[in-house]
């Protein structure tokens, strides 16, 4: 007969006085993907968990009844200079009231066109540069291209002078969809330029050639010279501004601490992206690509991964449809330092996502009822959101802690 030992006792001892098993944390996202036979290339590339504590935020309105509106950003007084869909710029003063600016050149405000980005000049208090990118009507079609002007302001009224278009992307194409875009400086002053492929079947290719700019992140000076150290500066048939490519339709754009460009793109039904575009890299698009087809189907031979292209450093199915991005740097949310702040038009909010080695860690969506069309964050710390379609028109939300 075997002897009785203490063994059993002790186990079970051990489980009662155990701490209890952590609750196992819920992905941000809980809807079912649109292309379930994809898989993610490495661990946390999609479906990151929330955080363990949602963060409590007090949420007020700086400005409302703006006209249908694309973009924002501060001028160095504090006051927010705000672009129009329809061909037009406001400057929102701290006490609310708004000024329009008069001079803004003709857009073709079709569809997803229109007066898109902008983004005052590093040194607008010196110089008083404003730039801006927005559909371009041409003969024939149109295409995105970039505007810097002057911001003059004289007894209350305010115009752009000295408008120049100083880049075009080319080839031009006549639809009303895929223009992009987004506009940042880097530390040298030099401006990166998303733009899209137009959409079209007949076009979306072109994304992955170097001779055309449809789909492409650039690189330009502010005067629209091409740096020399641009990757594909001096090669025969390659466009030198080009940055990089194989991009579907990129709205989100912003620099890190480090001077490091990040993007988030829309992808198809599912397969929005967040990158950091580097120079002379291939992002895939349409080759490789999370998601599917609109009509449900696998794009091209439905490959996710590639030889020579670059994986996206988190991906979301079903889409959030992101436009707008900021990365924060202030001391209002300590939490939030390094995180990506990506504004959501099918979301309807923000998403926030915390960084650890350049993968995402955590997923924390903010509902605000409200498609989201850019984000940035503002002199004071404080999240500041552009919503549009929101009772006809657009508002300005400020993000703060809850006291």
């Amino acid at each position: 007969m075997r002897k009785p030992t203490l063994r059993p006792f002790l186990l079970g001892l051990a489980a009662i006085l155990a701490p209890p098993a952590p609750a196992l944390a819920a992905p941000a996202e809980t809807e079912a993907p649109n292309a379930p036979w994809q898989r993610p290339a490495f661990a946390g590339q999609t479906r990151a968990e929330a955080p363990p504590k949602a963060t409590s935020l007090a949420v007020s309105t700086v400005v409302e009844s703006l006209p249908h509106s694309w973009s924002f950003g501060f001028l160095p007084d504090g006051r927010i200079l705000t672009a129009q869909k329809a061909g037009e710029m406001r400057i929102v003063g701290k006490d609310g009231r708004i000024t329009e600016v008069a001079g803004v050149p003709r857009v073709d405000a079709r569809g997803q066109g229109g007066l898109l980005d902008l983004a005052p000049s590093p040194r607008f208090a010196e110089d008083r540069l404003v730039f801006f990118s927005f559909a371009e009507p041409r003969d024939p079609g149109n295409g995105t291209s970039v505007g810097r002007a002057r911001l003059v302001e004289d007894g209350g009224r305010a115009r752009l002078e000295d408008v120049r278009v100083i880049f075009r992307q080319e080839p031009s194409w006549n639809n009303n969809m895929h223009f992009g875009s987004r506009l940042v400086f880097d530390d040298a002053g030099r401006l990166y330029i998303t733009v899209g492929e137009r959409s079209d079947a007949a076009a979306r290719g072109q994304a992955q050639d170097l001779g055309s700019g449809l789909g492409k992140v650039f690189r330009i000076e502010a005067d629209g010279a091409i740096p020399k150290d641009n990757p594909f500066v001096g090669q025969p048939g390659k466009v030198p501004s080009i940055w990089s490519y194989g991009h579907r339709n990129l709205q989100s754009a912003a620099l890190d601490a480090r001077g490091r460009l990040w993007t988030v793109e829309h992808g198809p039904r599912g397969g929005d992206e967040l990158n950091r575009p580097e120079a002379g890299k291939n992002y895939g698009w349409p080759l490789v690509t999370y998601g599917a087809e609109y009509s449900g189907n696998r794009v091209g031979r439905g490959l996710t991964q590639r030889e020579g292209t670059e994986q996206p450093v988190y991906y979301w199915d079903p889409v959030i449809a992101p436009s707008g991005l900021a990365i924060y740097r202030g001391a209002l949310f300590p939490e939030w330092r390094g995180a990506m702040i990506v504004g959501g038009l099918v979301s309807q909010g923000v998403v926030v996502l915390r960084m650890a080695d350049d993968r995402v860690a955590t997923e924390e969506r903010i509902p605000l009822s409200a498609r989201i069309r850019d984000v940035r964050e503002g002199p004071d710390g404080a999240v500041y959101a552009l919503t549009e379609r929101d009772k006809g028109g657009s508002r300005i939300l400020r993000l703060a802690p809850r006291p």
